[in-house]
């Protein structure tokens, strides 16, 4: 016996032969999606002695865990495009101040004292974290912000070291920075000693924060006032770099871009710096590497572009460093290509630690559906901050350096 259909089931019968296939077909994507989601996690390759692992492995567990990329985002280029467009920024109120420097320049430091930290009431002795942006960063960038945000949860003070003219400040000479020069970062460190001997201080760079970290931790050796560092997303060999920079995509997408944002930077302090550089000459740059030979190599006082490349990779300078060092890299990053990390040489140093993942381009490392809030850098950076300092004791050991040798490091 027929039925005569109401109107609202043959609206239902309707929809249903509409949608199965765009169903269907949205069903396959998603189980492609998923499947290949979980592929693509892998445990991150670490990289160090012994020791070393055992401590990261008790207290910094994130380094033994998959790392997933966000499904839709595998490509190193494609983590390194859109963490810049949609990676959050809290909301961070900063102190700021200036200091002067030999030269009679200055530099923007942002403080948060995190003055309400129930860990650490004692201002003196809060643990402070110094941190150092990448190329024509500041602290305003949203993994600083992240990282400040880590660290005050924590009950830590943080630092955040703006590079000359980059800050906000005027320049009250002719100089800027490189990943070279660690003038700037030793009068730095001096003055936070200064203000908090009794704080133990750590530091962490990103990009050529990270370079310029390394660079003065190996210059320092036992004498570098810090109980730690952290780096993430390294340029470890600068003539690798700017040859992977200058591959056809890579130069489209990331060189130009940068080089205009230093050559930007030039152009608001030209009145000062056409003193002692050809500035027009420099605004015509159109890669990094000219960039460097027109501007860099010519402030700092190098023979050519490719002496200021040598001088600035950290890659060779490992053995010089005497603090431990936790280093992050992607293989998948197009700054830093994975054939130029210092892997071997890592191997056989007490105290360095390369943590290496498949995916996460140059300071992305997106994981989950909407990146936009804390990922594996973030839980990276706030797990091994607390366990250099809530196990300074456990880290010394692990790391084999000598009493006398942390007692040198904390009294700089």
């Amino acid at each position: 016996m027929l039925r005569v259909l109401s109107y609202s089931e043959v609206w239902k019968v309707c929809l249903d032969y509409i949608f199965r296939p765009y169903t269907m077909v949205v069903g396959a994507i998603t189980a492609v999606v998923y499947y290949l989601w979980g592929f693509e996690g892998q445990t991150p390759i670490l990289v160090c002695s012994d020791g070393f692992r055992v401590f990261l492995q008790q207290h910094c567990p994130v380094v033994a865990e998959q790392f997933r990329p966000t499904p839709w985002c595998w490509g190193g280029r494609l983590q390194t495009l859109v963490h810049v467009f949609i990676k959050s920024s809290p909301a961070v109120t900063y102190r700021n101040e200036l200091i002067r420097t030999g030269d009679g320049g200055q530099i923007s430091l942002d403080w948060v004292d995190n003055a309400s930290s129930a860990a650490y009431p004692d201002c003196l002795s809060r643990p402070t974290v110094l941190i150092l942006p990448g190329l024509t960063g500041n602290s305003q960038q949203a993994y600083v912000l992240h990282a400040v945000n880590q660290a005050k949860c924590r009950g830590y003070r943080s630092v955040v070291f703006n590079n000359r003219g980059f800050g906000g400040e005027e320049l009250l000479t002719p100089q800027t920075f490189c990943a070279a020069d660690t003038s700037d970062l030793e009068r730095v460190v001096q003055h936070v000693r200064e203000l908090f001997p009794q704080a133990p201080l750590l530091g962490t760079g990103v990009s050529l924060g990270g370079m310029l970290l390394l660079n003065y931790l190996a210059r320092k050796g036992s004498n570098a006032g810090l109980l730690a560092g952290l780096t993430m997303s390294v340029s470890w060999d600068t003539l690798e770099s700017c040859a992977s920079l200058e591959t056809p995509i890579n130069r489209l997408l990331f060189n130009r871009h940068l080089t205009g944002n230093l050559c930007r930077a030039i152009s608001r302090h030209r009145k000062m710096l056409e003193t002692v550089v050809d500035v027009d000459h420099v605004l015509k740059a159109r890669t990094i590497r000219e960039f460097d030979e027109r501007y860099t190599s010519v402030m700092f006082g190098y023979k050519s572009c490719w002496d200021y490349y040598q001088d600035a990779s950290p890659g060779y300078k490992l053995p010089q460093i005497a603090v431990p060092v936790l280093c992050l890299n992607a293989a998948d990053d197009p700054f830093s290509p994975k054939h130029a990390l210092p892997l071997s040489l890592a191997q056989r140093l007490p105290n360095v630690a390369l943590l290496v993942t498949a995916h996460g381009g140059h300071i992305g490392f997106l994981e989950g559906i909407y990146p936009r809030g804390e990922g594996y850098m973030e839980r990276l950076f706030g797990q091994f901050i607390q366990a250099v300092f809530e196990h300074p004791g456990d880290l010394k050991w692990a790391c084999g350096i000598r009493d006398d040798l942390t007692t040198s490091t904390q009294d700089t």
